[in-house]
C-alpha cells in the first residue's frame, strides 16, 4: 500500500530542478514538483517518495490530516492494549503454561 501526505510548499528552492521545500505535519524536505504544473508557495500537494503528485485544496489537506492523526491514536491505543499484563510473557502466556490452556 502506498500513503501520499499532503504537504504545504513553503519555498521553491530550485526553480531550475523544480524542487521545493514542503512541510508535511511540520516536518519540512525537499520534493520535485515537477508532475504539478503551476504550484507555488502556500500550496498544498500529496507528497509520495520525494514527489508531489498532485494539488489539493486546504479543506481536503486538513481532513486528510486529522485523518491520519485520528489513525494514529487508534494504532497506538490498539498497541498499548495488547501489552502482556506483568508475569506473562510477549505474547500473553503465563510461564510454564503452554499455549493454548
Amino acid at each position: 500500500m502506498c500513503l501520499g501526505m499532503p504537504g504545504r510548499i513553503v519555498e521553491i528552492v530550485d526553480v531550475a530542478n523544480q524542487r521545493a521545500l514542503v512541510d508535511v505535519d511540520g516536518v519540512r524536505s525537499k520534493v520535485s514538483v515537477a508532475m504539478v504544473d503551476g504550484v507555488g508557495i502556500g500550496d498544498w500537494v500529496v507528497v509520495h517518495l520525494g514527489f508531489a503528485m498532485a494539488r489539493i485544496d486546504e479543506e481536503e489537506a486538513l481532513h486528510l490530516l486529522g485523518s491520519l492523526h485520528e489513525l494514529t491514536l487508534l494504532y497506538e491505543r490498539e498497541l498499548s492494549d495488547e501489552r502482556p499484563s506483568p508475569g506473562h510473557d510477549a505474547v500473553g502466556h503465563a510461564p510454564g503454561r503452554p499455549a493454548g490452556r
